[in-house]
């Protein structure tokens, strides 16, 4: 039932990152309210980073800061121990 949980949260998160990614590449180019940084760096630390990485390659977006870039596969990679160290401690790894 946990599981199921994770997985709608996780859904819902990555919608809304994805949607929040593609209004703001759209309000760069239109030249109209932007979302924050924070908050694009927010949703991928809250479990988005993947997808919001991939909707920033296909789109274009953020390309050039070393901030999502560099910044977002480095959460990915945390986000991927702290699961792990969860899995272990629960006892599913080891």
């Amino acid at each position: 039932m946990m599981l199921y949980f994770l997985i709608i949260y996780l859904v819902i998160v990555n919608i809304i990152a994805i949607a929040l990614t593609i209004y703001d590449k759209r309000a760069s180019v239109l030249g109209s309210w932007r979302v924050r940084e924070s908050t694009l760096m927010l949703f991928s630390f809250l479990g988005s980073s993947v997808l919001m990485y991939l909707t920033m390659r296909i789109i274009h977006h953020k390309t050039r800061h070393p901030l999502f870039m560099v910044g977002i596969p480095i959460i990915f990679v945390l986000q991927i121990i702290f699961t792990l160290v969860v899995l272990y401690a629960v006892g599913y790894l080891g």
